[in-house]
């Protein structure tokens, strides 16, 4: 059994987050030891695992949700899995496009200066009213 501490330092989670997890039910409330301090076994510590894994790979909170419970239940299809998975791979295409734009714009902005004095300066001329 594992203390929350343990819990933590096992999965390079930080207590107030396993906690969060918690309340919102992406993790059961554990048992408690007489002393009444949380107590956790290698259940949670593979789903909790599991949920830092989906954060780490950028998966928003409803769709860890999703995944857990399509993992809850192995005989669902996994097309529910690979759609998720799609659906986040293309908000992460969007955003790489999008940080692609501002790349390009701000490489504009920093060749557009000529240095000089801050008053002449095309970066701040362009970031003003």
């Amino acid at each position: 059994m594992l203390t929350i501490g343990d819990l933590g330092k096992a999965t390079k989670t930080k207590v107030e987050t396993i906690r969060y997890y918690e309340r919102i039910g992406l993790l059961t409330a554990p048992a408690r030891t007489s002393g009444n301090y949380r107590s956790y076994g290698e259940r949670e510590l593979g789903r909790l695992s599991f949920i830092r894994r989906a954060r780490d790979l950028g998966f928003a909170l409803d769709q860890v949700r999703a995944l857990l419970k399509l993992s809850d239940d192995r005989s669902q299809d996994c097309a529910n899995v690979d759609r998720i998975a799609r659906e986040h791979l293309g908000e992460v295409e969007r955003k790489l496009a999008d940080l692609e734009a501002l790349r390009r714009e701000l490489n504009a902005l920093i060749d557009s200066c000529d240095g000089g004095s801050v008053a002449q300066c095309r970066i701040i001329e362009a970031l003003g009213p």
